[in-house]
């Protein structure tokens, strides 16, 4: 079985959906670090910025920057979850992540992106700090919650 790197149409409409998700990242030796994170998706690649909320470090000191230098593999979560199980689903991308410095067009593109679908981010300085950015190599998803969504005229003849 091949791998994909290209979201389905569900796939899509449900990564657009969901506010969070949750990077994965590995230092040299493979110590795994996961975090949540805010994210935007272009239709190909996914970003998440090292904004202004507070951290005990420099943005470019943190962990999953470190880990992303040392080895670049990456892994992104984007999941749903509630008491209704009819309705959970995940998508899981995997892919190389790399930093995106202030300056490069990728990364004022990501900070419009990322301002576009967060306004908390309208008032910090993100265009000031580098940007993750994931590119996928594969792609896997599960759940009821990614099912197309079914038409009104749909739901009326059931």
């Amino acid at each position: 079985m091949s791998k994909r790197a290209v979201l389905t149409e569900e796939e899509r409409r449900f990564v657009l959906g969901q506010r969070v998700a949750r990077l994965a990242t590995a230092d040299a030796a493979g110590h795994p670090h996961l975090v949540p994170v805010c994210y935007a998706f272009d239709g190909r690649c996914f970003y998440t910025p090292l904004d202004e909320k507070p951290k005990r470090v420099a943005a470019t000191q943190l962990r999953r920057v470190r880990n992303i230098e040392a080895r670049p593999e990456a892994a992104l979560l984007i999941d749903h979850y509630e008491d209704d199980w009819s309705r959970l689903g995940y998508v899981l991308v995997e892919g190389e992540a790399q930093l995106l410095q202030p300056g490069d067009e990728r990364q004022q593109q990501a900070v419009a992106l990322l301002r576009a679908r967060y306004p908390q981010y309208q008032r910090m300085a993100l265009e000031q700090l580098p940007v993750i950015m994931l590119t996928p190599r594969a792609v896997t998803s599960w759940g009821p919650g990614l099912a197309p969504a079914r038409s009104s005229t749909e739901t009326e003849q059931s």
